[in-house]
């Protein structure tokens, strides 16, 4: 019985030790791999002209649209960091292959609040971390999961705002700003939405055309939706209409995988650590160290 209880307090003092080392030193390693990696995805959000991480006008980037499915839209989109600066988008109308070509106007730039939103979420993580520096000591497992934990939401929030666009209703569509960014202005019967999707950005250009107060079609309007079908319809101003045709075009954003890529490595690694403390779960919950 003596050997037995000897033996289960040596396992016990070589679990604290473990543990105390866990606590002392490998967190803090974790901690420090985990800002590493997150400054490298802030930068993505922030490429600037000189390369070298500081503060300067961020660069600009051209990306040609494309389809496998369409040739109706084609055009470039110039990105500078969270904001496009400039559009060149051809539309060819179905009906009549008339072609039309728009521009953004010279003295405006279409804020990607989406990009925007991830950029601050890692900001946030990253000033999580650098508030637990190399001289703190954590003295609790609990303390140790309640900063992976605050850390993980902001990863997570990070990454939803990449990989989830807004679902818009038409009428909010029609109501966006971005409706009024080009020049020549676009024609009533057409609308257009841009949004971030994983890697990718995504213009659609929705045709319209009205229905007749005498029409027998029975009109539901839309409900909010990434991305509308034809026959959708809804009612804006006095009139009713109705989507007849859809083009959708995307370019991928390659610095975007790159933070996508870096979110979920970190994601794990908070896991990781999270696990290894769990391990401890018998200990920590009454003894600090």
């Amino acid at each position: 019985m003596a050997t037995a209880m000897a033996a289960t307090a040596a396992e016990r003092a070589v679990l604290e030790e473990e543990f105390r080392w866990l606590l002392h030193d490998e967190v803090h390693a974790v901690l420090r791999q985990l800002q590493d990696i997150l400054k490298e995805a802030s930068l993505r959000f922030t490429l600037s002209c000189s390369g070298t991480g500081t503060e300067a006008p961020a660069k600009q980037e051209n990306f040609i649209l494309g389809s496998c499915s369409t040739d109706q839209v084609k055009g470039v989109l110039t990105l500078q960091g969270d904001a496009l600066s400039q559009a060149d988008v051809n539309l060819k109308m179905p009906r009549n292959n008339q072609l039309l070509h728009f521009t953004f106007r010279e003295d405006k730039q279409w804020k990607l609040q989406q990009i925007q939103d991830a950029r601050n979420h890692v900001s946030q993580a990253i000033y999580l971390l650098a508030n637990r520096d190399e001289s703190y000591q954590f003295r609790t497992g609990a303390e140790v999961l309640k900063l992976m934990d605050a850390v993980m939401l902001q990863l997570t929030r990070a990454r939803n705002r990449l990989t989830t666009p807004a679902t818009l209703t038409l009428p909010e569509i029609a109501a966006s700003g971005l409706t009024r960014m080009f020049a020549p202005a676009l024609p009533s019967d057409l609308l257009v939405n841009v949004y971030i999707n994983l890697n990718k950005l995504c213009l659609t250009v929705y045709q319209l055309h009205a229905l007749q107060p005498n029409s027998t079609k029975n009109f539901r309007p839309a409900g909010g939706a990434v991305l509308h079908s034809p026959g959708a319809m809804f009612e804006w101003g006095s009139q009713r209409l109705e989507v007849s045709h859809v083009h959708k075009v995307e370019c991928v954003i390659p610095w975007l995988n790159d933070a996508l890529v870096f979110f979920t490595v970190s994601l794990q690694l908070c896991q990781q650590l999270k696990d290894k403390i769990s391990v401890f779960s018998s200990y920590w919950s009454y003894r600090p160290f």
